[in-house]
């Protein structure tokens, strides 16, 4: 089943069906705060903005248009839903790339002739 909802792009329902949020009755049965969290549990970097997209399509309406008063209900029961959540174990699923230079020993020079032809010119 292909999720397609308002607000929910083709990045976003990727998200949701890998942290297995697959239809309209998923997201409604663990509201947009769980739902938030568990994408953020999965290693993904969202920003707020998704929490506003996740009510929005909740209550089928813009993420923009949802209301300043519960903007910030949303973002307090966010943060504190993810002040509950156990550090995460390893290393994080995004780590920064690095790129690791080695000082290579220079490779030896070939020559076509032997050094005692070197300055032979005949043809």
């Amino acid at each position: 089943m292909r999720l397609t909802l308002r607000n929910i792009g083709p990045k976003t329902a990727t998200w949701l069906r890998m942290v297995g949020v697959h239809s309209a009755e998923d997201l409604a049965a663990l509201g947009a705060v769980q739902t938030y969290v568990k994408v953020r549990r999965a290693g993904f970097k969202p920003g707020i903005n998704l929490l506003y997209m996740l009510e929005g399509a909740l209550t089928d309406c813009h993420w923009q248009q949802i209301p300043e008063h519960r903007r910030a209900e949303l973002v307090q029961a966010a943060e504190a839903a993810l002040a509950q959540l156990p550090p995460p174990r390893g290393r994080p699923a995004a780590a920064p790339v690095t790129t690791t230079y080695h000082d290579e020993p220079t490779a030896p020079t070939f020559t076509l002739f032997d050094d005692e032809h070197a300055g032979d010119t005949d043809a």
